[in-house]
C-alpha cells in the first residue's frame, strides 16, 4: 500500500496578496511538456507578474517562467511560453462572467504538486489594490506585529 504524498510546493507568489484583495481561490491543472515537469520536479519556477486570461474558451497563464531543464537537450521548452490551463466548462464561465462584469483579474498564487504527483495552479480571483488600500495593509500587520510582542513579553514575564 502506497503512503500519501504530502503537498509539494514548487513556487509561489507571495507578491500577489500585496498587490491585490484575493477574493476567491480554486485549483486548475497546467498543460506542461516533459522537460516542463522535470524542471518543477527541481523547483525551478517563478509566478512573479503572471497571470491569467480567458481567450477562446481556455484559459491562458502568461509570464509564467519555467526554467530549462538542467539535463535537457535540444528539444528544451521555451521558459515564457503560454500555458493552457485545465479547467472544467462550467467553471471558465462563471470566471469570464466576473472578470468581465466586475473587472475582476486571475492570479496564479502558488504552483505544486498535489498529493497524486499531478502539477496544479492554485488561482484567485483578485482586485487590485490601490495606493491607500497598501498602506492600510501594512498598518494592519504593523499593529498586529506589536501585539504579539506584548503578548510574548507578556509571557516571559
Amino acid at each position: 500500500m502506497k503512503t500519501p504524498r504530502a503537498e509539494h510546493i514548487v513556487a509561489s507568489n507571495r507578491r500577489a496578496f500585496h498587490d491585490y484583495h484575493v477574493l476567491e481561490t480554486f485549483e486548475a491543472g497546467i498543460a506542461l511538456m516533459g522537460t516542463e515537469v522535470k524542471a518543477l520536479r527541481e523547483g525551478k519556477a517563478n509566478l512573479q507578474d503572471s497571470f491569467a486570461r480567458i481567450e477562446g474558451g481556455e484559459v491562458l497563464l502568461y509570464h509564467s517562467h519555467i526554467q530549462p531543464y538542467s539535463h535537457g537537450n535540444i528539444q528544451n521548452h521555451d521558459p515564457l511560453r503560454v500555458r493552457k490551463l485545465l479547467l472544467h466548462r462550467q467553471e471558465i464561465q462563471r470566471l469570464l462572467g466576473k472578470t468581465q462584469e466586475r473587472g475582476l483579474t486571475i492570479i496564479p498564487l502558488k504552483l505544486y504538486f498535489n498529493n497524486a504527483g499531478r502539477a496544479k495552479v492554485e488561482l484567485a480571483l483578485a482586485r487590485g489594490k490601490t495606493g491607500p488600500d497598501k498602506r492600510e495593509s501594512m498598518k494592519r500587520r504593523e499593529a498586529d506585529r506589536e501585539i504579539q510582542r506584548g503578548i510574548r513579553e507578556r509571557q516571559k514575564a
